[in-house]
């Protein structure tokens, strides 16, 4: 068998290979054989220059397999290995990774003898690496699989688990896993460079100007390789700067306690090995700072509070609690389990051990055991995506091969003719004439070309990281462009995170709610005042805003023994025993309380979860919360009961569900969420210019619609599918109950032609097991009570059926839905996005502040950590009391806009350090508002219009040049070659202020075309070139009317004539021509007259059109080598000019009227979707 199916995330694919012996390889013995036969017989047969001609062809010929082997790897396997069936045989793999994982590699095949294996039980193990991840040959399997690492076990495994036991299974982990460090190569200058220059387009550019000089065009050829030296060496060094950047980033090497061979030792942090059971606490380095924690652990026993705004970019410190209470024979859930592992590179801001746990940590650290080292952890997969997305970057790749295969096929009908009339002539120099026909060919791929598309994905990723938003796959920039559809997630997005206690609901059967907390009753207020997660780092509590809220509300007060008391009068202290954390599974939260003598159970929850877990509901219980969550408010269930006597370690070790079930009703706590100052302004121009809305919320149904109703999402009448009142089946009821429609899944596309129809997580079950996902989802405009990995769910159907989708999040339960949409936007609540349009576009002059500046405070946020909340410990709130609130957030806005600046001073894309990039998502805002949404929806429109009008530039440009260097060679006439170089300045320069045009503030109801192979190019493309055609045609025959007596001979020198004369005057003409009538300004971008460069490029290159024509500085003229024009032909060729563009113009506006982009025709393809589908299950 010679190719493995793997079909991970990573790696689609594996092909077994053997490399072949140096002499055997293909670009060896044929070549040996070819020059062998030029010597022999090519050498004797011709003369000495023809005999060399050939040498060149064949040296050229060999050049070019060496560089097809750097260039394909299909092609280099064809080469250099042969392929075989036996693994035991092969000794190198090639790699085809899955899709958007990067491209596909040969890498070698490695065997090792397994330690503890005699040699002749020859127990081995069969692996390559591929992007630092290890993936292993399993012959049960009969393929290979990512090495295992023990992060998916039971519970009962890891709380049995005591480290490495002899110091023969440390060695094997040792040699299984390797040490726990991120290690790559540091790259040099020279390496990326070559790399660079080995690009096919590079060596293909170095090409064409080696046939430019072969053809006497010195200095345009030496033009054009300076431009592209100072390019590349511009891209190697920015990508230098990025991975040095990334090499900075380390694993502490902290000293850490960890039990091996029956005792603790002392070793340092990259020591560390899966399955080492350690002792791990908040440690701080010799300059103050928190030492992060080494890898991914799991915490046994013991609790911590955790920085992890490096992976999350969220501030709010977590809560991490031990695995004690948890089912033995549960599996250990990488999303579900979240709050139990410690993340790598996140940083622990205090702990606090577990005394009563039999396994006794040396130095009172909590107690948990390694999960994943290395680039395995979460830290380490985010430097992965970074540092694997920092490759060339171009929007429609496949897109472009085929355009200029397109023009191809002219150049060739060109390069063919002229072929064909040169041979016809006897006398004309064969060598000659091939140089020209080659050149011909290669006049049609620009040299421009990826140097312009890189251009302008790099300038969006500026712009963007300007505005705080930082982007790690830049190729998903032109997806934003064509996105059709975003998706909300509601709370801390939509709405703000700072919520409002309304009050207490639901104590008697009057709807009102209870406002006054003095007659609410003390076992509510006990609920509210201990069931959460509120915790004290450095004096200052910490935690979910809606606990803060309540607290604040019910006027109690926390304290750091984990003790509530009300802050007036005398009631009882409540002390927290055990806390059961809130689980987006499960929907609630609980905790074990002492008040006085007796333990009590407290709980609180969604209302529909408590309900289940009741002894006694009341009968006004549905109607009271759906009245609340009706308007809006967030409404959480409260119960309690009372647990019987028992000592503090038995509560301790209560099993979760025990305590939650048998419950009485205490009320029910009622929030007002309010909806952010700019969602529903953003959202509304999201809707007006042709996207579709949609919400996926975790909330109640109701809640959800209420919200949507106010930022827009939802317009017309909405319906909430539920179970119907019999129990029987499902149907569509309003929010208010009055209207009913039956459920049927096949007329879901029409009924939602009249209503917004909403979805809960429970009906989302009944329409996976039915099979009717395809049939209802795409028509839906708001998911509620949705759980992290249905909100993927919904993510992929619309990709389904064709959508282009953005998600917008928070960067903490959102993850997976934000790596499944095209674009994933995590929010990060850091700042509101800067005010007024002037940093947006960059004009504001602090935008290249001196980097030495910001160079100072770079220790400092180094690891993205200066913009999170938590640094403010105890060291730094002394220096900072006598500063203003105002000051405060001034220093803040004025260090985020350091770093930014540090990234996109010097016109490269800029760097995305850890802590600016989220884990969750390609985009990440340090904003708190949907604002950047628009932003990357302008950015990306922005890119897709300007190589789009590119690829049409460069098409119009390579018709025209193929034309003149095909007909008009034939009739002997050339350019000089001052005319080539600045013609060639010209277009970089019209080129470059093109790609900078900045996007418009406001979005438009029009949509770009999202493809270059469509009717409005290519009828644009034909009709302008047939335009140029016409003109340079009659231009040239009315030159040669006034030079009859003057022959031209054909591959002669060049001297000036006035055919040539009028032929560089009309080409410089259609150039400006072409640029300006093809430039896409409003509704995307800045018109010509706003993109002053570009304005000023054009009018230069007109005034010089016309200077020259009107032959005003005779000796400009004589240097540029142009003949004088008798008078009624100078008048003819401006009138025609400006005819000629007029034409154009009026061409093109027309094509833009008839093509408008328009809203991609997704039924059709969600109807062929659910057919399918229903096809399988049949």
């Amino acid at each position: 068998m010679t190719r493995f199916q793997v079909g991970g995330k990573v790696v689609e694919s594996v092909d077994l290979l053997k490399k072949r012996h140096w002499s055997w390889r293909l670009d060896v013995w044929p070549f040996v054989i070819l020059y062998g036969v030029w010597f022999i017989t090519v050498v004797p047969s011709l003369d000495i220059a023809d005999a060399f001609i050939v040498l060149g062809a064949l040296v050229a010929f060999h050049s070019l397999v060496f560089l097809f082997t750097v260039w394909s790897v299909d092609f280099k396997r064809f080469v250099q290995y042969s392929k075989v069936d036996d693994i035991h045989r092969a000794d190198y793999c090639k790699i085809t990774p899955a899709k958007f994982s990067g491209s596909k590699e040969v890498v070698p095949l490695h065997f090792r003898k397994l330690a503890g294996s005699s040699s002749s039980e020859g127990l081995e193990e069969i692996y390559f690496e591929f992007r630092k991840q290890q993936y292993i040959y399993s012959k049960e399997k009969g393929t290979f699989s990512k090495l295992p690492y023990p992060s998916k076990e039971t519970f009962g495994y890891y709380l049995k688990n005591t480290g490495h036991g002899t110091e023969a299974k440390v060695v094997a982990a040792t040699e299984k896993w390797g040490r726990n460090v991120f290690e790559y190569p540091q790259p040099t200058f020279q390496k990326l460079m070559k790399e660079q220059v080995m690009e096919p387009f590079f060596v293909f550019q170095v090409f064409c100007v080696g046939l430019w000089c072969l053809d006497e065009y010195w200095y345009y050829s030496l033009f054009t390789l300076f431009m592209l030296f100072m390019f590349e060496s511009t891209m190697a060094k920015s990508r230098l700067k990025t991975l040095s950047e990334l090499r900075r980033v380390r694993v502490d090497s902290q000293t850490l306690m960890v039990y091996r061979c029956g005792k603790w030792v002392k070793l340092s942090g990259t020591e560390l090995l899966p399955g080492d059971v350690v002792s791990v606490g908040r440690s701080v380095g010799q300059n103050g700072e928190d030492k992060s924690v080494p890898a991914d652990m799991l915490l046994l026993a013991g609790t911590a509070i955790v920085n992890e705004a490096i992976l999350t970019g969220e501030s709010t410190p977590q809560w991490k609690v031990s695995i004690m209470g948890r089912g033995t024979g549960e599996t250990l859930s990488a999303r579900r389990d979240k709050a139990h592992v410690l993340f790598g590179g996140t940083k622990i801001l205090q702990h606090t051990p577990d005394k009563s746990y039999p396994m006794k940590t040396p130095d009172g650290g909590c107690l948990a055991v390694v999960l994943r080292t290395g680039f395995e952890t979460s830290q380490g997969k985010l430097m992965r995506t970074i540092l694997f997305s920092t490759e060339r970057v171009t929007a429609n790749s496949w897109e472009s091969g085929l355009f200029i295969l397109f023009l191809v096929v002219f150049a060739i009908i060109a390069a063919g003719y002229v072929l064909k009339k040169g041979l016809e002539d006897p006398t004309r120099s064969k060598y000659k004439l091939f140089l020209s026909c080659s050149l011909i060919i290669t006049s049609v791929i620009p040299p421009e070309l990826p140097m312009e598309l890189s251009i302008a994905v790099n300038t969006s990723l500026i712009a963007l990281a300007r505005r705080g938003i930082f982007c790690t796959e830049p190729f998903r920039i032109p997806f934003a462009g064509k996105v059709d559809i975003c998706c909300f997630d509601k709370t801390g997005t939509l709405t703000s995170d700072d919520m409002e206690f309304s009050g207490v609901g639901g104590l008697t059967d009057s709807e009102d709610l209870e406002k006054e907390m003095t007659t609410v009753p003390a076992r509510t207020l006990e609920i509210l005042a201990s069931c959460h997660s509120l915790v004290f780092v450095d004096n200052k509590l910490v935690g979910d805003p809606l606990e803060k809220a309540a607290l604040k509300g019910i006027d109690w007060t926390y304290k750091s023994d984990e003790k509530a008391m009300p802050k007036k009068g005398g009631g009882d202290a409540v002390q927290i025993v055990q806390r059961h954390h809130f689980a987006s599974h499960l929907k609630r939260m609980a905790v074990v309380v002492r008040l006085q003598e007796q333990f009590f159970a407290f709980v609180k929850g969604a209302p529909e979860t408590i309900q289940e877990r009741l002894i006694d509901v009341p009968p006004y219980y549905v109607p009271t919360y759906k009245k609340y969550t009706r308007q809006g408010s967030r409404v959480l269930a409260l119960a309690f009961k009372s647990l019987p006597d028992m000592t503090v370690s038995e509560a301790r070790s209560l099993e979760r569900d025990m305590v939650e079930s048998g419950l009485t009703f205490a009320g029910f706590a009622v929030f007002n969420c309010p909806i952010r100052g700019d969602s529903a302004t953003v959202l509304t121009e999201l809707k007006q210019s042709s996207h579709d809305l949609v919400m996926i919320t975790g909330d109640q149904a109701l809640t959800a619609c209420h919200v949507a109703q106010q930022v827009h999402i939802i317009s017309k009448p909405a319906l909430i599918l539920g179970r119907a009142k019999n129990k029987e089946g499902y149907a569509w009821v309003s929010p208010d109950e009055t209207e009913t429609v039956s459920y049927s899944e096949n007329e879901v596309g029409a009924l939602s032609e009249a209503y917004d129809l909403c979805i809960g997580g429970d009906c989302f079950e009944m329409l996976q097991q039915t099979s009717a996902v395809p049939k209802v989802v795409p028509y839906v405009k708001v998911f509620a009570r949705v759980a992290p990995e249905q909100k993927e769910l919904i993510l992929t159907t619309f990709k389904s059926v064709g959508r282009m989708t953005l998600m917008c999040g928070d960067g903490t339960n959102d993850v997976g839905a934000l790596k499944q949409a095209h674009v994933g936007v995590a929010l990060l609540n850091a700042m509101p996005p800067p005010k007024g349009e002037k940093s947006s576009d960059g004009s504001s002059k602090n935008d290249t502040a001196k980097p030495a500046k910001s160079k100072k405070l770079k220790p400092a946020t180094e690891n993205g950590e200066g913009t999170s909340k938590s640094k403010a410990t105890s060291s730094s709130q002394a220096g900072n009391r006598n500063l203003t609130a105002a000051e405060m957030q001034r220093q803040k806005l004025k260090k985020l806009m350091d770093e930014l600046n540090e990234g996109g001073g010097d016109g490269q894309a800029p760097i995305v350090k850890l802590g600016d990039a989220s884990m969750a998502s390609p985009f990440t805002a340090k904003h708190a508002s949907v604002c950047p949404t628009t932003d990357i929806i302008r950015q990306g429109r922005s890119t897709l219009v300007t190589t789009l009008q590119m690829f049409k530039i460069l098409g119009l440009n390579c018709l025209a040049t193929a034309y003149v260097l095909s007909v008009m060679y034939l009739d002997g006439v050339k350019l000089g070659d001052i005319q080539a170089t600045i013609s060639g300045v010209f277009t970089a320069a019209f080129f470059l202020f093109i790609s900078h045009a900045r996007p418009m503030p406001t979005l438009s109801a029009e949509r770009p075309h999202p493809n270059i192979f469509c009717a409005y190019v290519f009828l644009s493309l034909l009709g302008q070139f047939a335009i140029h055609l016409l003109f340079l045609i009659s231009s040239v025959n009315e030159a040669s009317k006034y030079m009859p007596e003057e022959c031209i001979e054909p591959d002669s020198e060049f001297h000036p004539n006035l055919v040539n004369t009028v032929s560089y005057m009309v080409g410089l003409m259609l150039q400006v021509a072409t640029f300006a009538v093809n430039y896409m300004g409003h509704p995307f971008n800045q018109s010509i007259p706003e993109n002053k460069p570009f304005l000023y490029a054009l009018l230069a290159a007109m005034g010089f059109f016309t200077v020259i024509t009107s032959d005003l500085f005779r000796d400009l003229n004589d240097w540029l080598k142009l003949v004088p024009m008798p008078r009624g032909l100078r008048d003819k060729l401006l009138a025609w000019a400006f005819l000629t563009f007029l034409v154009c113009y009026a061409w093109e506006r027309l094509l833009r009227w008839a093509f408008p982009g328009k809203m991609p025709a997704w039924k059709q393809r969600q109807r062929r979707v659910a057919a399918n589908l229903e096809k399988k299950s049949n």
